[in-house]
């Protein structure tokens, strides 16, 4: 995907090393740092630069919109995933007896709100077998009650990725629910195809190379009404200056109602550069380069004394690979030691594999780890 020449161009970081921990942070390319500086120089200004802040969240939101296959105003920011899962809590209004599906492959944020003491929803748990979320254990989860199903297109933990057209058909069939992606795993890496989703969110400072403090959020206008967030705030609302604004409020519909209060700019700058980055690159190339890469990882990984926790199954293999083993603290030393970068937790370690990751960078990895299992 990318040459030499640009590859120590656009990530004069990456010099010397193996960086493979991308679903943790990612590495931004040098635009990023550009657009940060430009935004300091707009910053400057003062209130004459919030023409070019407003700019730049206007580029931010159609360029979601392309990468998620919806409009400009369907997309919104807020500062995360976790805001904007606890806001959707907020906009559906759960009552005693509805009911809300939650998956043991979920990254926390999409999962707890509903956890909470103060949610009255009923909330049941898919479950994986073998790593995989299988549709038909889904099925029985749904019903009439049903308000709302929420997963990860990719699985932080084991890089299991869903089949978003079978999920969108079963939950359709089986009950009224919305369903909401996080996509924050995918993002920048595979080619997405969400449409159907009622709510599509993506943190910023992972697989499209921004910065923290982002977070991309996707309402179809078709399910705009359903999707009213009664927050406090200003930016959000239907002219949150008009004289009787301390007697009524009223939040504005969909996508709109996600960002309420004052965007941050310096990541809605970075993010911005980010994602042009991405469009110049293209996610497709991305997904072309890494894809070969990943797939030879995880068979030669499958071939070592490790427990795979990642399903050998290629239409659900993303970008990452996550496996197991007793001595995972001490490889995951050895191998920082190496300048060789995964994530490990809890016995369990990650291999995350970008755009911008080559040939022989896996093969250090492969290597390395061979060595520390002997």
């Amino acid at each position: 995907m990318l040459t030499a020449a640009s590859r120590s161009r656009d990530f004069p970081s990456l010099h010397g090393m193996a960086y493979l921990n991308t679903a943790a942070e990612g590495i931004p390319p040098t635009c990023v740092r550009d657009a940060l500086l430009q935004y300091f120089a707009d910053k400057q200004r003062g209130m004459d630069g919030r023409q070019a802040h407003a700019a730049q969240w206007q580029a931010v939101r159609e360029l979601a919109g392309q990468l998620y296959g919806i409009s400009a105003e369907e997309i919104s920011i807020c500062s995360c995933t976790s805001e904007a899962y606890n806001l959707a809590a907020m906009a559906l209004r759960l009552r005693e007896g509805d009911e809300v599906v939650i998956n043991d492959l979920d990254f926390p944020a999409g999962a707890t709100p509903w956890l909470q003491e103060s949610c009255p929803a009923v909330v049941k748990l898919w479950r994986h077998r073998q790593g995989a979320l299988r549709i038909e254990d889904l099925v029985p989860l749904l019903g009439p009650r049903t308000r709302l199903v929420t997963a990860s297109l990719v699985s932080f933990y084991n890089g299991y990725m869903l089949s978003v057209p079978q999920l969108l058909e079963t939950a359709r069939r089986h009950s009224p629910a919305l369903v909401a992606l996080d996509v924050t795993q995918a993002l920048g890496r595979v080619p997405l195809e969400v449409r159907g989703a009622d709510l599509i969110v993506s943190s910023t400072h992972k697989w499209i190379l921004a910065s923290h403090g982002g977070c991309l959020v996707g309402v179809p206008a078709r399910s705009a009404d359903r999707w009213y967030v009664p927050a406090g705030g200003w930016f959000h609302l239907e002219d949150p200056f008009r004289p009787d604004r301390f007697e009524r409020v009223r939040s504005k519909p969909g996508a709109a109602g996600f960002s309420v209060g004052m965007p941050n700019y310096p990541a809605i700058y970075a993010i911005r550069a980010a994602l042009a980055y991405l469009q110049q690159v293209g996610v497709h190339a991305i997904h072309a380069a890494a894809q070969p890469l990943t797939q030879a990882c995880l068979e030669q990984l499958a071939r070592l004394d490790v427990e795979l926790l990642t399903p050998r199954e290629p239409a659900s293999l993303a970008g990452i690979i996550a496996f197991r083993h007793p001595l995972a603290d001490t490889i995951h030393r050895r191998l920082h030691a190496e300048n060789i970068h995964i994530m490990a937790h809890a016995g369990r370690l990650r291999v995350a594999i970008h755009g911008y990751n080559t040939a022989e960078d896996v093969e250090a990895l492969l290597r390395c780890l061979r060595e520390a299992l002997r």
